[in-house]
């Protein structure tokens, strides 16, 4: 059985489905501080399974205890964590008390059930500002911010563990920038208050709850003026995962992939994607550039094509269309 902690969120959800598709019980842990429980109804209906959930903080050791003692756990893929930058630098401790005590009271009770595989949710954030692009793994860490600086942490701490427990088996998957949603349209990206992410700010802009979309600046050194990223489909995403859980079984140690698709698209090519494949028209201003953001940022993924033999399959097409369709379906979200 497969521990998903956070398994009730964006990419946690996705998971769970791919997860099933390839024949593996799951099991879901989530306190549902950024999700909702209507998702894993939905799993259910999506997938035609009975979803075993616990509604638990997974920094709590007692109920992470007992969660361990009542299944027969034999991986974890964890995805409980905050997860917005600009809320980690107004509370840096809330996120580091958080994103770090969940990751211990995993790792320490799996040691005490002898579960030996982790598959770790990290990003492409621990590169910081990147000397060079694409990214590939063996290039130097930094961070500009604190939810950052808890991934790159947890990564350390993981690479130690890994060292010290020869039965461990660790993969670190540094997202790039998940968007879109299950085809389905059941599922998709739900968050609290104003998106901090581009395309759900889009599609919030397309159902009228948000008046315009706001473009942090256009002087950047890209073919437009935009920033460029790394725009990865939550549904090859989740199926990194699913490589990962096959590769950590297969392989002790500690190894990190980048997950994304090796291609960059900037913050207008984005706009234009989805007003042309859903016949919209999306109003966007120009505004200052936020501190921090960097010109572009898209990975190397051949790494994870040779060792886990996965690759992004789908178009920014396939991605802006699936956004809209989960949108356009669920104006406010599981509400």
């Amino acid at each position: 059985m497969v521990l998903l902690t956070g398994g009730a969120g964006y990419i946690g959800s996705h998971t769970c489905i791919e997860l099933i598709n390839s024949g593996y019980d799951v099991l879901i842990a989530d306190d549902f501080s950024n999700s909702k429980p209507e998702a894993v109804r939905r799993l259910e209906e999506i997938t035609g399974r009975k979803i075993p959930l616990v509604n638990i903080d997974v920094a709590d050791k007692e109920a992470v205890e007992k969660l361990f003692n009542e299944n027969e756990i034999d991986a974890v893929v964890h995805f409980a964590g905050y997860k917005a930058v600009g809320e980690s630098v107004q509370f840096p401790l809330k996120y580091y008390r958080n994103n770090i005590d969940t990751a211990l009271t995993i790792l320490e009770t799996m040691e005490r059930h002898d579960v030996h595989n982790f598959i770790f949710s990290s990003s492409a954030t621990v590169y910081g500002i990147p000397e060079s692009v694409p990214l590939h793994e063996e290039m130097k860490t930094g961070c500009t911010n604190p939810y950052g600086f808890t991934k790159l942490m947890i990564e350390q701490i993981l690479r130690d563990a890994a060292f010290a427990n020869p039965k461990l088996s660790v993969v670190l998957l540094r997202y790039f920038n998940p968007i879109g949603a299950h085809e389905s349209g059941r599922i998709g990206e739900d968050p609290n208050g104003i998106p901090n992410n581009l395309l759900p700010f889009i599609t919030q802009v397309a159902v009228g709850k948000l008046p315009e979309l706001g473009v942090f600046g256009n002087d950047y050194n890209t073919h437009d003026g935009t920033g460029v990223r790394d725009y990865i489909h939550v549904v090859d995403l989740a199926k990194g995962h699913v490589a990962a859980i096959g590769y950590a079984k297969e392989n002790k140690g500690c190894e990190v992939f980048n997950l994304g698709t090796g291609t960059g698209y900037s913050v207008l090519d984005i706009v234009k994607a989805f007003e042309k494949v859903n016949n919209l028209k999306i109003p966007y201003t120009i505004k200052e550039r936020r501190p921090g953001d960097i010109d572009e940022c898209y990975a190397d993924p051949k790494k994870a094509r040779e060792k886990l033999h996965w690759t992004a399959e789908k178009t920014i097409e396939d991605m802006c269309r699936d956004s809209w369709n989960w949108q356009s379906h669920n104006q406010n979200g599981y509400e």
